[in-house]
């Protein structure tokens, strides 16, 4: 085989890869993302467009992410290493988390702290006390193991229906609310197992506090997007 016909053939080998490469690309980079979105926006609007909820015709969080909560009459979730990302600025524009440490900006995760890790046992011990001080009818051995235990992503919108049932008494005081309301919330707002056999029950922390606003008065109407 001559130079030329060496040179042609390498030629055409680099035409075909780089034409293979650019409809490759255009099918999997865009046509395919392209209708997957179409498709899933027609079948599955709310779920497409991130599962919104809004309060008073405002965006206020996701469904399936969960967000900090500090005033008494309202749930808790699990404990989050970012506070769920939620934030405040002082004055000069300088933003901390709700327990005044520094934020550190959009993440999710957890510390990954090992049972040995002398950190995690003062955290757990932190947040024991802390409940215990909110919920002073509660024993410490009766806290439910998932409220003091943080999720991987550190957004966990969900606890479960024991977490949820232990705080009630507390949220009836400082909301105003009666027991039986709020446990009507809390059903409301709790989805069972997939299929009736795969994973737990969850009570969506967001969905709850949603419901005791609009039952306070606090906001006059929510819906999804």
């Amino acid at each position: 085989m001559s130079k030329s016909e060496k040179k042609k053939g390498a030629l055409h080998n680099v035409k075909q890869a780089v034409l293979v490469t650019v409809i490759l690309l255009v099918l999997c980079g865009f046509l395919f993302p392209l209708l997957l979105t179409g498709l899933s926006s027609v079948i599955f609007p709310s779920q497409a467009g991130g599962n919104l909820l809004t309060a008073d015709g405002e965006t206020i969080g996701a469904k399936n992410v969960g967000q900090e909560f500090t005033e008494d009459y309202f749930m808790k979730g699990r404990p989050s290493a970012y506070h769920y990302n939620t934030y405040y600025e002082d004055a000069e524009g300088n933003q901390f988390y709700s327990d005044g440490s520094e934020f550190s900006g959009l993440a999710s995760g957890s510390n990954n702290y090992a049972p040995s890790n002398p950190a995690l046992a003062e955290r757990v011990e932190a947040d024991i006390e802390k409940f215990l001080e909110a919920n002073p009818d509660v024993k410490r051995e009766d806290i439910p193991t998932d409220l003091m235990t943080a999720s991987g992503s550190g957004l966990d919108p969900h606890i479960s229906p024991a977490s949820a049932e232990i705080q009630i008494p507390a949220i009836a005081k400082a909301s105003g609310l009666s027991e039986d309301q709020l446990r009507e919330i809390v059903a409301d707002n709790t989805t069972g197992k997939v299929l009736g056999v795969f994973g737990e029950e969850t009570v969506n922390v967001l969905g709850v506090n949603l419901d005791i606003a609009e039952a306070m008065g606090l906001i006059d109407e929510q819906g999804k997007k």
